[in-house]
């Protein structure tokens, strides 16, 4: 398994199935991903470090350490570490496709849209 670093930290693919796919996300403090949705399927976020910030639609949802939120598909979403240490991560993906071009992207801090 390797590791992908992105702006806002990193991820590594633990788990790729044809109905899932299981990644451990680090967010690095201060640092967020881009505003997103995914038509293809759905997330659920378990936060094993940290206090993530989740934006879900038009709610801003502190989610800490040892709880969990499930991201709809189609849904607008975005996690965000708004603390001093990273924020760590479990996302579970259930669907029909889990490819990184099943991200459409509304907002980004990185020019990625």
């Amino acid at each position: 398994m390797e590791k992908e670093i992105r702006p806002w930290g990193s991820f590594l693919i633990l788990c790729d199935e044809p109905d899932h796919k299981i990644k451990r996300i680090i967010v690095s403090p201060g640092k967020r991903l881009s505003l997103q949705s995914h038509h293809r399927r759905t997330e659920h976020w378990y936060v094993i470090k940290g206090n993530a910030l989740v934006t879900l639609d038009d709610r801003k949802i502190m989610i800490p350490e040892g709880h969990s939120i499930d991201i709809p598909r189609s849904s607008r979403h975005r996690i965000e570490n708004t603390g001093s240490m990273d924020v760590v991560l479990i996302e579970v993906q259930t669907g029909t496709y889990f490819g990184e071009d099943d991200i459409i992207r509304y907002e980004d801090d990185y020019g990625r849209i």
